[in-house]
């Protein structure tokens, strides 16, 4: 439990200068802070970049421990945030004026003259919900602060992002990741070598917390030295012998190999979505096959990706992306034709 928590611990950074890869949102976020001229923010971008993050740091640095929490309301997906709560609870914070404050210690920064409401997965919120918000984030606009963030930007209403400063979180890169990593490691007396630590970058796709994450698993199951082979087996991703397997099967003009390989996956318990998901960094990266195949593999994919979305049988997709892959590999036809 011990380890647990000291791996959470360098987790979360504690100010925005500590950010890592978000240089442009530092930049402007350290700028608002020495001014204390906030706009309404909205943070976007992939899971563990940093944005709730960048949200406390900069709600922490501004208001101290001594004001954050009468300063400070964070909602997020666990908490009701209907229609009901914008109108009542939202609002009800949002209209209290507040003073400068005074905090304890030399801050370096002035304390703001408002309050902050942090609404964590905004885009899971209803559209009613959001609209309900307008009229408060105008109306209060003096006194308080709305920090929106989002993994899809998309699902916030136009009304509401107009209003807002918007930042984008960009996927952290292996270098930035794997610095991290190494961080945590000798703080931790964790043994990484170098292929185990390009392996736990490419596994966490750029979320520094997925990571963190593995690298917690694998420290609990194998101890203070850790292996590529190791991150793979706590991480759910498909070994690439598997992967590789059933693409070249599918490249072998032999159905009944094909469907065993499917079979095999299906026996050992993989997902199929990671399945599908690694087949196409398989498809996209080989060299020996043209670009109109690789377009009609791609296709196959998202159509079975949708279906299995929408619930449908693992086995039938996977085997009907097989199929689909030996097709366009042996340049058969897209769809067969049947005389009447």
């Amino acid at each position: 439990m011990a380890k647990t928590r000291r791996l959470d611990r360098f987790s979360r950074p504690r100010q925005v200068k500590d950010v890592a890869h978000q240089d442009e949102v530092v930049r402007v976020l350290t700028n608002t802070l020495e001014t204390s001229n906030c706009p309404h923010m909205l943070f976007y971008g992939p899971p563990g970049t940093g944005k709730t993050t960048t949200a406390l740091a900069i709600a922490h640095q501004l208001f101290g421990p001594e004001l954050y929490k009468s300063r400070v309301l964070e909602l997020n997906a666990s908490d009701d945030r209907g229609i009901n709560v914008v109108r009542t609870k939202i609002k009800d914070f949002a209209a209290v004026a507040v003073g400068s404050g005074q905090r304890q210690g030399g801050y370096p920064y002035p304390c703001p003259p408002f309050k902050i409401i942090i609404l964590d997965e905004a885009d899971s919120m209803t559209e009613d919900a959001q609209n309900a918000l307008r009229r408060t984030m105008e109306t209060y606009s003096k006194v308080t602060r709305f920090f929106f963030i989002c993994n899809y930007i998309s699902r916030i209403i136009e009304p509401l992002a107009s209003r807002c400063a918007k930042f984008r979180f960009r996927p952290l890169s292996e270098e930035i990741m794997s610095s991290r990593i190494m961080h945590i490691c000798n703080e931790e007396g964790l043994n990484l070598d170098s292929e185990a630590l390009s392996t736990l970058s490419s596994i966490s796709q750029g979320d520094l917390r997925r990571a963190i994450t593995y690298l917690q698993g694998a420290a609990r199951l194998f101890g203070s030295t850790i292996s590529s082979s190791d991150l793979i087996s706590v991480s759910g991703v498909i070994p690439q012998e598997v992967v590789q397997a059933l693409y070249d099967s599918c490249k072998s003009e032999n159905f009944d190999l094909a469907n065993k390989e499917v079979n095999n996956v299906i026996a050992e318990g993989y997902p199929v979505s990671q399945m599908l998901s690694q087949l196409f960094d398989v498809v996209v990266e080989a060299d020996d096959i043209t670009d109109e195949q690789k377009a009609r593999i791609c296709k196959s994919l998202a159509e079975a990706d949708k279906c299995l979305v929408d619930g449908a049988d693992e086995y039938l997709q996977l085997l009907n992306v097989a199929s689909n892959t030996m097709r366009a590999l042996c340049n058969m036809p897209q769809e067969f034709s049947f005389e009447s």
